[in-house]
């Protein structure tokens, strides 16, 4: 007996988490015309099972391209499971949409009042400031692929 939900194939415990495009972890990437990831055509679709993801929803996926979360343990072509941003802390790992550059990065951010500080994980590259209504939290990152080569 198989269930099937909406046409495809639902296993328990498992959650298909959709890999919607990339993120530059470096400099930033232009973002599709919206400026987000939501309703995009999945380019392909990762089976992960629940213990490693949890119960959360409309989780999302994007390949890394760049070094700059290195030190984090993040690696081009690694692959970032995000969530939608309910509430954002500072320290948190996430997609920004840079509003006025329509571009996106991949970085820790911190809001320093009157600027958002977007800090990389590698020593050898300088934090991205901006202002504050420049910044979109697309997602918060929940976790992390490697395909070993």
């Amino acid at each position: 007996i198989e269930l099937l939900e909406g046409g495809l194939r639902v296993t328990p415990g498992v959650v298909s988490v959709p890999l919607v495009g990339a993120i530059a972890a470096g400099q930033p990437l232009s973002v599709p015309e919206t400026g987000t990831w939501e309703g995009m055509t999945p380019l392909d679709k990762l089976e992960l099972p629940e213990s490693l993801v949890g119960r959360r929803e409309n989780l999302f996926a994007l390949r890394v391209r760049g070094l700059s979360m290195i030190d984090a343990l993040i690696d081009d072509g690694d692959i970032v499971v995000l969530e939608p941003p309910r509430r954002v802390e500072n320290g948190d790992m996430v997609a920004v949409w840079l509003k006025a550059e329509q571009e996106a990065t991949l970085k820790y951010l911190y809001d320093e009042g009157s600027r958002i500080r977007l800090q990389p994980a590698n020593r050898q590259m300088e934090p991205l400031y901006t202002s504050r209504d420049n910044v979109e939290v697309q997602g918060r990152v929940v976790a992390v692929f490697r395909q070993m080569r």
